[in-house]
């Protein structure tokens, strides 16, 4: 229902603009009265609707027309940073956004609001322009295709105790300093490229930073919160921190990752299969992914 009141909404806007180019070119139809117009727009915008509802693409299945605009959309406004295939700004790949468990609702108040304390600015555009440029993403990213499942559970449970329980939780079990793995919603290549090269895909929230204090203490961790005042962390030893940014002399944020590279030195290809075979018992149903990635 979401979906189609979303093009049901794009074919409105889409009404109205073209019925008032009409009227700017037919003076005597400039003279009629608002209400009898706002009528008019109402009545044929809910046939649209109900045309596009009854009528329309298989669930699923994207409106062209919202995306080839939201496409122009995007290059004008966003490819400048993210760029043209959307893959522009490390670990913030918007070709996995919806496969990495984002929601419709997350993407849009995202592009809304912006995100603070980034280059990422908010948005003034109308809705309807967001939603096609959220068409647009959605047509980047693939539906998600059933994987063969290979490798042996109860080892990758043992490698996940051994070298990975320090720093992740699954199911309130382990440590808070990466992400928590309890609901599993990446693909298995993208699980392979978050353990062999965790710089390459680094979640939100996870950033690595280095702080630096008056009195030359070196503090590093995870950025969890920021402002023109103040900065907190998480520590390597998993302790959270706030300090007022007038008691540091430097805050760098690192461009790696604090989770080291496991490499087929340290974890064979026998043992990564066994281990995501494990992660993958934990993977979201179909539909039912989580809010955030």
């Amino acid at each position: 229902m979401s979906r189609d009141l979303e093009v049901g909404a794009w074919n409105l806007d889409i009404t109205i603009g073209t019925i008032r180019r009409g009227l700017s070119g037919l003076p005597y139809l400039r003279q009629m009265d608002s209400k009898v117009l706002l009528c008019a727009v109402l009545f044929f915008g809910r046939l649209a609707f109900s045309a596009d509802a009854q009528d329309g693409p298989p669930p699923g299945q994207q409106n062209a027309g919202a995306i080839a605009s939201g496409s122009t959309l995007y290059r004008a406004r966003c490819a400048e940073c993210h760029g043209a295939d959307g893959k522009g700004v490390a670990g913030h790949d918007l070709t996995r956004l919806w496969t990495s468990g984002a929601t419709d609702e997350r993407v849009f108040q995202t592009i809304r609001n912006g995100v603070p304390n980034t280059l990422m600015p908010s948005s003034t555009a109308p809705d309807g322009e967001l939603r096609a440029v959220m068409a647009y993403l959605r047509s980047l990213n693939g539906p998600v295709v059933a994987e063969p499942l290979r490798g042996n559970a109860e080892n990758g449970e043992r490698l996940f105790g051994a070298q990975c329980s320090s720093c992740h939780a699954i199911n309130g079990r382990g440590g808070r300093l990466g992400p928590d793995l309890s609901r599993i919603v990446q693909s298995r290549a993208q699980l392979t490229e978050a353990i062999r090269s965790p710089t390459s895909s680094i979640a939100d929230g996870y950033q690595s930073v280095t702080l630096v204090t008056r009195d030359g203490e070196r503090v590093q961790g995870t950025l969890k919160g920021e402002d023109a005042f103040s900065v907190q962390i998480m520590d390597t030893n998993q302790r959270l921190r706030a300090y007022m940014k007038s008691s540091l002399q430097s805050v760098v944020r690192d461009s790696g990752s604090l989770m080291p590279e496991y490499g087929p030195g340290r974890v064979s290809e026998s043992d990564l299969d066994d281990l995501i075979r494990y992660l993958s018992t934990f993977r979201a149903p179909a539909g039912g992914r989580r809010g955030g990635a």
